[in-house]
């Protein structure tokens, strides 16, 4: 088991997000704390992940429609109009130069879509901005995150949990892999793929009893 080195965070959708809170604090003890809400009609919680009893930028996402507003039609971000309950959808890192990876990734044949100016309001106000790429391929593959000067969520003050480690799961790690290696990123940089099925994300943390969990 590994945990990839230039880990952002790890997205875990579902249709309600209320909901999607109460299923992690069932399993983990820890309470996701409201994040805030986007353009898209989501909204999301947060809880921090340590590393080695250490504070570092890796985070858990929960998002769902923000339950605050009526929605004619689940929104489509992660795929959440397709979810019938909690899933870990996909994850995000963060290359030192997201501009020029996605660049080298498309001479290599990969191409992870383009980069996107994105932005949320916290509860107390105050908007978050970001840069990612939303391309076109599936959510296997992690999408690229620069949070230019804009403080990253998991170091602020949240619940926590401790990661001990992030998979990929598919059945024939091959075109996955393909896909890793066109983004040439640094070693160990990304979620380690492992032969196995169903095809899924697997992310283990420890609670603060010591309990280990995999989700």
């Amino acid at each position: 088991m590994s945990v990839p080195s230039l880990l952002d965070h790890v997205v875990i959708a579902g249709p309600d997000l209320p909901a999607l809170v109460d299923w992690l604090a069932e399993r983990t003890g820890v309470t996701a704390a409201p994040g805030g809400v986007h353009p898209t009609g989501t909204a999301n919680a947060l809880v921090a992940l340590t590393l080695n009893g250490a504070r570092a930028p890796h985070y858990i996402e929960l998002i769902g429609p923000d339950p605050a507003i009526a929605h004619e039609a689940p929104p489509t971000t992660f795929g959440i109009h397709e979810l019938d309950g909690p899933r870990i959808v996909t994850y995000a890192v963060h290359p030192d130069d997201i501009d020029a990876v996605v660049a080298g990734a498309r001479e290599r044949g990969y191409d992870p879509g383009d980069v996107w100016d994105l932005s949320r309001r916290r509860p107390d106000g105050v908007l978050l901005e970001w840069r990612l790429t939303r391309g076109d391929t599936g959510f296997e593959a992690p999408f690229l995150i620069d949070w230019g000067t804009t403080r990253q969520p998991g170091l602020d003050d949240l619940p926590t949990l401790e990661l001990v480690a992030f998979e990929r799961v598919e059945p024939d790690p091959a075109p996955l892999r393909a896909v890793h290696d066109a983004l040439a990123l640094p070693e160990g940089a990304l979620a380690e793929v492992v032969a196995g099925e169903p095809a899924r994300f697997r992310l283990t943390v420890r609670t603060a009893e010591g309990e280990t969990v995999t989700l």
